[in-house]
């Protein structure tokens, strides 16, 4: 039996087909669909449209909570060469090497700390919690992202207000139903340079984004050429 021949296409395909192409291409939608005047302008918006790529939703910036003073701090401690906390391995994977090693940049997934299982156990809560409990002496001029659980982003706002000293910048994205939106609520209402995305939305990838965004900036501050995309 011969297949039967494909019918004819009624789709009518974008031409951009490298990735430096289909980013710009992305870009340049996100702009047309949300034109000026936007919630965000300069770096920040920089920062808002590759939140909106990396979740293809434009539905998100009315949440985005973006501040001039986060972004100042999070692109000085990029260009110290801090470390990036992330509360999993997924958001570590986000965060391509390749674009921090030239400022000097290192990752550390909490997952990836000795004995967490052990700590999380004994104290009856998540690892991702406990991971933030035991890095909270060493979190001054780093950045800690958080994507995926919000017990770690409430765990981070308990310990700060018991006195830790607070990290250059959070990245507080975590998505999901329990305790999601109220976490990032509670960030939003803090006094700490973060950003965030308020409600349910929110994700490793997203909050990943934020970091690349601040390296690219970073970089080009230090006459570096941003990384191109994939």
């Amino acid at each position: 039996m011969k297949n039967s021949p494909l019918p004819p296409c009624s789709v009518e395909l974008d031409p951009a087909c490298t990735p430096a192409a289909i980013e710009a291409r992305s870009f340049a939608l996100i702009d047309a669909e949300i034109p000026e005047p936007r919630p965000f302008s300069g770096p920040l918006w920089t920062v808002a449209r590759r939140c909106v790529h990396t979740l293809g939703d434009t539905d998100i910036v009315p949440d985005l909570r973006l501040s001039p003073q986060g972004l100042e701090a999070g692109v000085a401690a990029l260009r110290a060469g801090c470390t990036v906390f992330t509360d999993t391995r997924m958001a570590a994977a986000g965060l391509p090497m390749r674009r921090l090693e030239p400022l000097g940049v290192t990752v550390t997934p909490l997952m990836a700390l000795p004995g967490l299982a052990e700590l999380a156990h004994s104290r009856g809560t998540t690892r991702s919690r406990a991971g933030l409990e035991a890095i909270a002496g060493n979190m001054a001029g780093n950045i800690v992202v958080i994507g995926n659980a919000p017990t770690a982003l409430l765990g981070l706002l308990e310990v700060l207000e018991r006195g830790a000293t607070p990290p250059a910048l959070i990245v507080g994205m975590p998505v999901g139903f329990v305790n999601a939106a109220q976490s990032k609520e509670l960030l939003r209402q803090s006094p700490w340079p973060h950003f965030t995305l308020l409600g349910r939305k929110g994700g490793s990838a997203v909050a990943a984004a934020c970091v690349n965004a601040l390296a690219d900036l970073a970089l080009e501050q230090c006459g570096l050429a941003p990384l191109a995309a994939l």
